[in-house]
């Protein structure tokens, strides 16, 4: 009998333990400052599994609070010595006090199995919260700024929507208010939306008049409570300046979910990307090609890292120019963004220049987005290639443009003698041509009257031996050639008037020059010659030389900077290889 009431009381403790159920509500400290975070943590733990968890927690009244934040998490697990199911469930509730003193937290309840369970409630102290909307002012209190945040829940990278109001009893300070400086932070973005004033509300917070000074975005880019520093601003009197600053507002960042994409980096919006070529002739291998990758969207688009090109053996690339039209928008700023490549292709035939792969968080869906690669598709040619493409009109032209081209000097270019064609009959112009007329006669029978001094002088003199055909053609080389220092100044004088477009006509015909003075038509064959004469750095030098005159000719921006240091080393390089 003693054994039966003994093991009957050890089915009755079993079954007590195996329906236990333990809630709990506690803070992380009982005291608090005006500045601080009220963490609540809740934990309801449940051993068993037969109880039907009938409701969710029914919060206290919490109207004393502002809530900026929650989260939960659960967790279950078996007892190995009882083999019992254990369900533990926390959450956790951020608050942020509004008034200070002793504040009670009341209880929470929850319903399982037709029983309903509580905490118990207790106070807490908050010491020194300070108004929201009177945290600054100047030296008389009349003139307050309150920065406004409404959504204070956001993901990383995710903007949230900011106004700054002041507030004043005297409707002409509103007016002093200028020199607004928005917050600036590591840990935050900020972009402005509007700088224009609104009109003035008379019936404001506390019977003041306020206005809307500024509307601005902030990007949140890590996760956790960030806290949003104060804007400042001034009041301009007749006396003095007096500086104010408006409250700091702390948001609950929230982490972006886990299981990234290989391609994400802090894109956070809706965003597409494409990649295409800005130039429509052919392409030939060592020239460069401008290859653009635009993103488009709506996000935190001046801010996130944009996919770069992959490298690759075909071809070569340099650091990439960013240009972008970014205007505010509803859910963050929205455009484009455009990083203009210089790619220079190393092998005739097909060439894929692809993108690095690229992923977005859409807030909006909660889920991510994979774009993949951009690739760009190019067909190279060599340089026998494109010569033997042209038709004969082109080659016609090329060869015309070339004979103008040596014939043009720094100083008087031909082209500009060109008589422009009128639909009507000019009287000037035709006594302009007369007078050219006129002029060239005259020094044609000059040139005579000279050539017969000459043939006179040359009776009385010596006869000198007329040398070599060679030596011959030498001379007559040198009298004819322009000397490299004409260039040289003339450029220094376009580089200082800022005409970039004649500078590089001018470098064109400079190298013309020189390679003439060579024999060498084609650039090719003179960086072979230049390699056999100079030396292979020489040779290399040029190379460079060229592909940096060709990037700065088709750049889209040219700095006074970058001028003056090419036009250094092209007089260094000339200076080596000119005759």
């Amino acid at each position: 009998m003693q054994h039966r009431l003994i093991y009957i009381l050890f089915i009755l403790v079993s079954v007590i333990s195996y329906g236990q159920v333990n809630l709990s509500m506690e803070t992380d400290k009982s005291e608090y400052g005006g500045k601080d975070i009220v963490n609540l943590t809740i934990i309801l733990e449940i051993n068993g599994s037969d109880i039907d968890h009938q409701t969710r927690f029914q919060l206290p009244d919490l109207s004393k609070f502002t809530m900026i934040g929650s989260g939960s998490v659960t967790n279950t697990l078996v007892d190995p010595a009882t083999n019992t199911v254990i369900t533990q469930k926390i959450s956790r509730i951020a608050l942020e006090p509004k008034k200070k003193g002793k504040i009670k937290i009341g209880s929470v309840l929850v319903t399982l199995n037709n029983k309903i369970y509580k905490t118990e409630p207790f106070d807490i102290n908050i010491r020194d919260v300070v108004d929201k909307r009177s945290l600054a002012a100047n030296t008389s209190g009349d003139v307050y700024l309150n920065m406004e945040i409404e959504d204070r829940e956001v993901y990383q990278d995710q903007p949230t929507v900011a106004v700054l109001r002041v507030y004043s009893r005297n409707m002409d300070n509103l007016r002093k208010v200028k020199n607004i400086r928005l917050p600036q932070q590591d840990n935050i973005n900020v972009h402005p939306v509007s700088f224009g004033k609104s009109e003035i509300d008379p019936s404001g917070y506390g019977n003041m008049a306020s206005q809307v000074l500024a509307v601005f975005m902030i990007f949140p880019n890590e996760a956790g409570y960030v806290e949003v520093p104060s804007v400042s601003a001034s009041v301009n009197s007749y006396a003095k300046k007096n500086k104010i600053v408006s409250n700091k507002v702390k948001l609950n960042v929230k982490k972006l979910p886990e299981g990234s994409p290989e391609g994400f980096k802090n894109a956070v919006g809706n965003f597409n990307v494409s990649v295409y070529n800005t130039s429509k002739d052919k392409i030939e291998v060592d020239k460069p090609v401008h290859v653009v990758v635009k993103v488009s969207g709506e996000g935190n688009l001046p801010d996130m890292d944009l996919p770069k090109i992959m490298t690759s053996p075909d071809y070569e690339f340099f650091t990439p120019k960013i240009t972008s039209k970014v205007v505010p928008g509803t859910t963050g700023m929205k455009g484009e963004i455009l990083a203009n490549y210089v790619v220079i292709p190393k092998k005739p035939g097909a060439i894929s220049v692809k993108t690095e792969q690229f992923a977005f968080f859409d807030p909006e869906s909660r889920e991510y987005i994979e774009m993949g690669q951009k690739s760009l598709a190019l067909n190279a040619f060599s340089h026998e290639q494109i010569l033997e493409s042209r038709t004969t009109v082109e080659k016609v032209n090329e060869y015309t443009n070339n004979l103008l081209e040596t014939v043009n000097t720094p100083v008087l270019k031909t082209t500009t003698l060109k008589v422009k064609e009128k639909h009507k009959f000019h009287w000037n112009i035709l006594l302009t041509n007369i007078a050219i007329l006129v002029g060239l006669f005259i020094v044609y029978l000059l040139f005579k009257t000279w050539q017969k001094k000459r043939a006179l002088v040359r009776e009385t003199t010596s006869s000198k031996p007329l040398g070599s055909v060679a030596e011959t053609e030498k001379e007559i080389k040198e009298m004819l050639k322009t000397d490299i220092n004409d260039y040289f100044s003339y450029l220094e004088n376009l580089k200082d008037n800022g005409e970039y477009s004649k500078f590089f006509d001018t470098l064109e015909e400079m190298d013309i020059e020189v390679r003439n003075q060579y024999s060498q038509a084609d650039s090719g064959d003179f960086r072979a010659f230049l390699e056999n004469e100079k030396g292979s750095s020489v040779a290399e030098e040029y190379r460079n030389l060229m592909q940096r005159i060709e990037m700065e000719k088709y750049s889209p921006l040219k700095s006074s900077e970058g001028i003056e240091d090419l036009l250094k080393a092209v007089v260094n390089l000339y200076s080596k290889i000119s005759k």
